[in-house]
């Protein structure tokens, strides 16, 4: 989630459980504290593949922040013991803090690495989008009146019962993408399309509207937006993955990397001798999709291609759509254009000034 978010979760959590004792300095230190996770962007990996597969790793381990938050228990104690509370009670607030970061993190698309140094495919429940206000605003507001009223027993139990809507929206999160999955799979099964493996997200700020893709057994996928309003077919395009260009790139290991990091959720095309590779799961769909790279390009017409430093590829997110997104979530009509937007994926860009003769 984003930095304000993770900010205001930890200072709720840590005026709910410790502010009778540290006032509003539990709001200060739990905001600062929840945002440490995120620290890893500071790190340099050398090209934006390896970049994304190593975000959310060590730093959002549960191995790693509970040895944090038992070190931080015991360094605290150690510097300013307090007989108003247990040393317990400190080290579960402080872990709760840290561990509730990577945890919000996995309801995104993104990946997170929960079980580091362990490679499991990195966790991605995918059932809230990366900037959600209504998750956000009422744990924002509950925050900011503590912050300005004090943490008295009234404003401790508003940020508890806030906490509590937090949990709940992210349990009607995921009823809702059951309720979504459900529906798109009935909807391709009568259609005759057998569904090898299903993938949905919520499109931007809400969990009304969700975009769903689906792969099937001719290398091909199924992308579908559909709203929980819904009674009537949603609109849907069905595109090729192309995984015989990844074919291109043997023994690679960024790209195996992304393989991994993305659960394989990957679209490859070769446009004018280029070997782009997209992420499918993140981005308005269409041809709108946040993460694409350039991996390699032909060395010549049929000698293969020469693998490069991954590169983002330019690439237009779709931000100027995002009101005919939202739109979408409430009504069936207008349809958002996918065919259009999908022409996107494999225009060439125009050149920069640098390339120019």
């Amino acid at each position: 989630m984003d930095s304000l978010t993770q900010a205001v979760l930890g200072a709720g959590i840590q005026g709910a459980m410790l502010g009778r004792y540290q006032g509003r300095k539990a709001l200060g230190a739990g905001a600062l504290l929840a945002t440490l996770p995120d620290l890893d962007v500071l790190i340099d990996y050398g090209d934006p593949v390896s970049g994304m597969i190593n975000h959310r790793g060590f730093s959002h381990s549960v191995f790693v922040l509970t040895a944090l938050a038992l070190a931080l228990a015991a360094l605290f104690r150690y510097w300013r013991p307090s007989p108003q509370y247990s040393a317990g009670r400190l080290f579960l607030t402080l872990w709760l803090v840290l561990i509730t970061h990577p945890l919000l993190d996995a309801f995104t698309s993104y990946g997170t690495q929960l079980w580091w140094p362990l490679r499991p495919t990195p966790t991605s429940w995918s059932s809230i989008f990366i900037i959600d206000p209504f998750f956000t605003l009422p744990l924002f507001a509950a925050v900011a009146a503590a912050s300005i009223v004090g943490l008295p027993a009234k404003a401790r139990a508003a940020l508890c019962w806030t906490l509590g809507w937090c949990a709940a929206y992210l349990a009607l999160s995921m009823a809702a993408k059951s309720t979504i999955e459900a529906q798109i799979r009935q909807d391709m099964e009568n259609n005759g399309l057998a569904v090898k493996a299903m993938f949905s997200t919520p499109e931007p700020f809400n969990i009304v509207l969700w975009r769903v893709v689906a792969k099937t057994d001719d290398d091909s996928y199924v992308e579908t937006v559909r709203s929980l309003l819904d009674t009537g077919p949603s609109e849907s395009i069905r595109r090729p993955l192309n995984t015989q260009l990844a074919h291109a790139l043997p023994g690679s290991s960024r790209l195996a990397g992304l393989q991994w990091f993305t659960d394989n959720w990957l679209r490859y095309d070769d446009i004018a001798g280029r070997l782009v590779v997209t992420d499918l799961r993140m981005g308005l769909g269409g041809g709108f999709y946040s993460f694409r790279f350039e991996m390699a390009r032909r060395i010549g017409p049929g000698n293969g291609w020469s693998a490069i430093t991954p590169a983002y590829w330019p690439n237009e997110r779709g931000t100027d759509h995002l009101s005919a997104v939202f739109t979408r979530a409430w009504q069936r009509m207008p349809p958002l254009p996918l065919a259009l937007w999908e022409k996107n994926m494999t225009r060439t860009p125009a050149p920069a000034p640098a390339d120019l003769p």
